[in-house]
């Protein structure tokens, strides 16, 4: 992008744009809990904080659950790193896409990271039986469940989880990831922290700071069973969090019912969101129980440049997941939020992806009728026919002639490669000798019948490399 971005985060009121890509909890801390964080801001940050033992003890005691179960970090961050260290020995099972602390932090230690592909045509949503034959098919020794996942905010149904988790007994390790599991719709135990303080396998990992809305507090914490806990704690320092973490533990303590009531308004604030941006023609809204929605861009569009287009024409920031392994910039995750940040987002998504020439440069268009026309006038080739027998418009008439039988259906990607396999893409049928058979408009993330996407056909978007680029192919510094 031309010009200094940086001034797109200043107008006249020193307002900055309206953040869809960092989810956090917009209701929490309130207003008059900040003032008094603040009026009390010299005397935290000039005093000692206490030791870990003690701020754990406040947060068992909100818990229920005891404190040799429980060891807090400096985010979780922190605590995935000495798992990497401590418990995951050679290999890791991970489903794509998910959260880059899983899929890339484990392959900084050296270990194997078998990657286990989400499909697109289930909504993403996690099958645990299919994930629990792909972990013996790799001989994986640890495996992760992130529930609910980023960036989809797929949430598998409890009982089924306990299953895997049984069945699971023999790994050296199984994480179930519940940092956003706060957000999900209401239910009883919706967690299985007290499973794992019963298992000798399982760590439940949850985060705490941006779920109260403070990202810049790093604060996370793990539940399981007394020993393996114990591995963990062993290796923190005594003193391993500072004084604003300490007083996030207090103020979920003392502000309680406010925490829950935010939860409340932004389970609503999702459910409305979802409903506007699902009634965008051709865009895509997998169901969350999250703070953040994946959606799935109409056909033709390309993230990087909605992204762009958002920003420098709307001061919109949104997360495009093009750097996702198992996930493309066709997608992006959207941070729930305030239904009236929602109805600024809305239009302006409107405008970027269905507006035939958008300010700032040649345009595109991603609505279906669109996209069938001109791959209808191009024969999917991208070059329009011009010649003896077009029509007015350019376009040649074509006979009818029967219809060009459907390829055979592609397999399922093979179990045990480790790594997500790339879309498969139609075979082209052979040059018959009479024009194209009628068109048909083209399924949702196919090329156009001429190789190209539909993007590449408007002469928006370069073509795909083919070679991935190094840090899109991992396995081959891990062995997988």
């Amino acid at each position: 992008m031309a010009g200094n971005v940086t001034s797109l985060f200043r107008d006249g009121t020193g307002a900055g744009p309206v953040d869809f890509r960092v989810p956090g909890n917009p209701y929490f801390p309130t207003p008059g809990m900040l003032d008094e964080l603040s009026a009390r801001l010299r005397e935290i940050v000039t005093s000692r904080p206490s030791d870990t033992d003690t701020v754990t003890a406040r947060l068992c005691a909100l818990l229920g659950l005891p404190p040799q179960c429980v060891v807090l970090g400096n985010g979780p961050a922190e605590l995935i790193a000495w798992m990497g260290h401590l418990l995951i020995r050679d290999s890791l099972a991970v489903p794509v896409p998910t959260s880059g602390r899983w899929t890339g932090r484990p392959t900084e230690t050296g270990r194997r990271v078998d990657m286990f592909p989400l499909q697109e045509a289930d909504g993403f949503a996690l099958d645990l039986d299919r994930y629990a034959g792909f972990l013996r098919a790799r001989g994986s020794r640890a495996a992760v469940v992130c529930t609910p996942n980023n960036p989809d905010g797929g949430l598998p149904r409890r009982e089924r989880l306990v299953r895997f988790l049984d069945a699971m007994a023999d790994l050296d390790l199984v994480v179930v990831d519940e940092s956003y599991l706060d957000f999900a719709d209401a239910g009883p135990e919706p967690g299985v922290a007290r499973e794992a303080v019963l298992r000798p396998n399982v760590i439940v990992l949850r985060g705490l700071g941006e779920n109260l809305g403070l990202p810049g507090v790093r604060l996370g914490y793990l539940v399981a069973n007394p020993a393996l806990a114990g591995r963990i704690r062993a290796v923190l320092p005594k003193r391993n969090l500072d004084s604003l973490a300490g007083e996030a533990v207090a103020m979920l303590r003392d502000h309680g019912p406010a925490y829950a009531r935010s939860l409340d308004l932004l389970r609503d604030d999702r459910r409305d969101m979802t409903a506007r941006l699902s009634a965008l023609p051709g865009l895509t809204v997998y169901p969350s129980q999250a703070n953040f929605l994946f959606v799935r861009l109409p056909v033709g569009a390309e993230g990087t440049l909605v992204r762009d287009r958002l920003l420098t024409g709307h001061r919109i920031l949104v997360r495009d997941c093009g750097d996702k392994i198992g996930s493309s910039s066709r997608f992006l995750r959207l941070a729930v939020r305030p239904q009236a940040d929602v109805r600024r987002l809305v239009p302006a998504l409107e405008q970027v992806l269905y507006d035939s020439v958008p300010a700032g440069g040649p345009g595109y268009s991603s609505g279906t009728a669109t996209v069938d026309r001109l791959i209808g006038e191009t024969s999917g080739a991208g070059l329009r026919l011009t010649g003896a027998g077009a029509g007015s418009d350019g376009v040649v008439p074509r006979p009818a002639v029967p219809a060009v039988p459907a390829p055979a259906p592609v397999p399922a990607p093979a179990v045990g490669t480790g790594v997500p396999l790339p879309a498969a893409v139609p075979p082209m049928p052979a040059a018959p000798p009479v024009p194209a058979a009628p068109w048909a408009p083209t399924p949702a993330g196919v090329p156009a019948r001429g190789g190209l996407t539909a993007a590449q056909v408007r002469g928006t978007v370069r073509p795909v490399e083919t070679r991935p680029r190094k840090e899109d192919r991992p396995w081959q510094s891990t062995g997988t």
